[in-house]
């Protein structure tokens, strides 16, 4: 096999014998030596049900790397949720844990001179954090979504996070008893994923396919489905196969891949914070992008979707009728 390490090889060479010693101890034989070094970041944590599912998706991205030919080291991450953090003190961490985020993963990546990564991640600013440090480690990369979570049902209707929400002014406003509220916070948030509505998480993640640095149709499978322990496992041999053609991140993070995330962030009515998020990224990508860049796009890209918050269908609808890249094609073709 051609060797197409970028990095690792660094650890080639008699005085390296003491690097070795210690990475034998992690499972590396002889031959494990002369194939790429590829960093699976998992933004795992059991605090919220955005990231409870990805440790095991971490595994089968190492699987992925495993078949195709590459020796692949996880890494995990901090992370921290809006949703459970906002309204008490722990809210005023939630935007710095982006800029942690980044600095953790591309410390971990560059300290172990991996030759590629995939990052996965689930909360709202797990998406951020690791494509600006995709975009500094300058090593070929892809991102995956961990998946929206599908909706919860109460007396036959479906539910999500914003119906907890209106349970509570309708309580306040004596509409509904605090019974009728305990169901329907028992029952909004069903198993894992990102919150269900064109919330942050979601709309990074149209917005990172649109760039081109996720798999085409990977940002709407929710994060129960089939299709998406396929889209982590196919990462890890997708990685590998922009590793052995040299394509690095800044080759796909290029301006008109930011246009094109804010085509769709503008069609489907993403989350505000879009804004703050591509602005960063692309700042680390060395790509010009302003404010007054997102005010032209609006004025000329039709709003499409009637997601949640503002609209009555969350993101699993959007994958039922075929997801972003429905979308995209749609937005192309008209």
């Amino acid at each position: 096999m051609q060797d197409i390490r970028t990095k690792s090889q660094v650890y080639d060479g008699m005085v390296k014998s003491p690097n070795r010693a210690l990475l034998r101890a992690t499972g590396m034989k002889d031959e494990d030596f002369k194939k790429p070094i590829i960093g699976v970041i998992s933004t795992w944590a059991e605090n919220t049900p955005c990231n409870i599912h990805l440790h095991d998706f971490g595994k089968l991205t190492k699987k992925g790397v495993e078949e195709a030919g590459g020796w692949p080291v996880q890494f995990g991450t901090i992370t921290v949720s809006d949703g459970i953090a906002m309204g008490t003190p722990g809210m005023r961490f939630s935007l710095p844990s982006r800029d942690v985020i980044a600095d953790s993963v591309e410390t971990a990546i560059q300290g172990h001179n991996c030759d590629a990564f995939v990052a996965i991640g689930g909360c709202d600013k797990n998406m951020p954090g690791c494509m600006i440090a995709i975009a500094n480690t300058e090593i070929p990369s892809i991102f995956v979504y961990g998946g929206t979570i599908s909706p919860g049902t109460n007396n036959g209707e479906n539910i999500d996070l914003v119906s907890v929400f209106e349970a509570i002014g309708q309580w306040n406003h004596e509409d509904l008893t605090a019974e009728e509220v305990y169901a329907i916070e028992c029952n909004a948030c069903p198993g894992p994923g990102g919150c269900g509505g064109m919330y942050t998480a979601n709309t990074m993640a149209a917005a990172i396919e649109a760039m081109g640095m996720s798999l085409p149709g990977s940002s709407s499978h929710p994060a129960n489905t089939q299709e998406k322990a396929d889209d982590v496992e196919r990462a890890g041999k997708v990685v590998m196969e922009l590793l052995e053609k040299k394509i690095y991140p800044k080759d796909i993070m290029t301006r008109q891949a930011f246009e094109n995330a804010i085509t769709v962030v503008m069609a489907l009515g993403g989350s505000t914070n879009a804004v703050l998020h591509l602005l960063a990224i692309a700042h680390a990508a060395n790509v010009e992008l302003t404010l007054e860049d997102f005010n032209d796009f609006q004025k000329k890209v039709p709003h499409l979707a009637d997601l949640k918050p503002s609209g009555q269908y969350v993101f699993q609808d959007l994958y039922e009728v075929g997801g972003v890249s429905a979308v995209m094609k749609y937005l192309y073709e008209n």
